[in-house]
């Protein structure tokens, strides 16, 4: 059953998608289709952008084993609080927050170095896939905002599915971005970039009232605990 949490990560992932069109539309709009014809061109353009999708599902996984952990061990109610009240901070102070970091800077400049290496080589179907992939793990807070709710699940299904859904909503702005590139109108881009901070701060509320356990069905379902206890190996006869 679609939860409101991954229709929440649909939502953020469209809406988030002309932030991405900033962040990653030169690196979709420089993909090295050259003169292939139309539909090899749309070929190459759908493999980058389901190289992405792939890469934000493995983080589903990753973090949907963390988030997994903090269910079992009876956090996953706080966990999700906490993560709600994080990103509703960062939603209100991001700007006063100096978000300079070494490590992160490193990291970015490998992958880079990486997709470089991929735009040059010589240009298979799987070419455009990786540089997707790749793509997909360049450091971007909305892809972290995302990361906060696929965790806040509990579950390595629901957060693969919530990163899935995220990246199937950044699919269809940045795949018409990398075929019309000029033709999408750049005031429009910057009308729907102002209605994120509205759909990140909706989930945000989501995560909070999901972890308060206030009975309410999808929106805040009750949360059994979870038994920390070994069961015994012996019965009673």
């Amino acid at each position: 059953m679609i939860t409101p949490l991954i229709i929440g990560g649909f939502s953020i992932g469209i809406l988030g998608s002309f932030h991405c069109v900033g962040m990653c539309g030169p690196i979709a709009l420089a993909l090295p289709v050259g003169d292939a014809g139309k539909w090899k061109r749309i070929w190459y353009i759908s493999l980058y952008n389901l190289g992405r999708v792939v890469s934000y599902s493995t983080l589903g996984i990753l973090f949907g084993i963390v988030g997994k952990q903090f269910f079992i061990g009876g956090f996953q109610q706080f966990l999700s609080v906490f993560l709600g009240i994080i990103i509703l901070f960062f939603l209100f102070f991001s700007k006063y927050i100096n978000t300079n970091n070494s490590f992160q800077n490193k990291y970015s400049l490998k992958l880079k170095q990486k997709l470089s290496q991929l735009f040059r080589s010589e240009k298979h179907f799987y070419t455009f896939f990786l540089i997707g992939f790749l793509n997909g793990y360049l450091p971007c807070g909305l892809v972290y905002i995302a990361v906060a709710g696929a965790v806040a699940t509990g579950d390595i299904l629901h957060s693969t599915l919530f990163m899935a859904a995220f990246g199937l909503g950044t699919f269809p702005i940045m795949f018409a971005v990398t075929v019309l590139g000029k033709y999408i109108s750049v005031h429009w881009r910057n009308k729907m970039r102002k209605a994120v901070p509205i759909f990140v701060g909706i989930m945000a509320v989501l995560l909070i009232l999901r972890g308060l356990n206030l009975g309410i069905p999808y929106i805040s379902p009750e949360m059994k605990a979870t038994p920390t206890g070994t069961e015994s190996c012996c019965h009673k006869k």
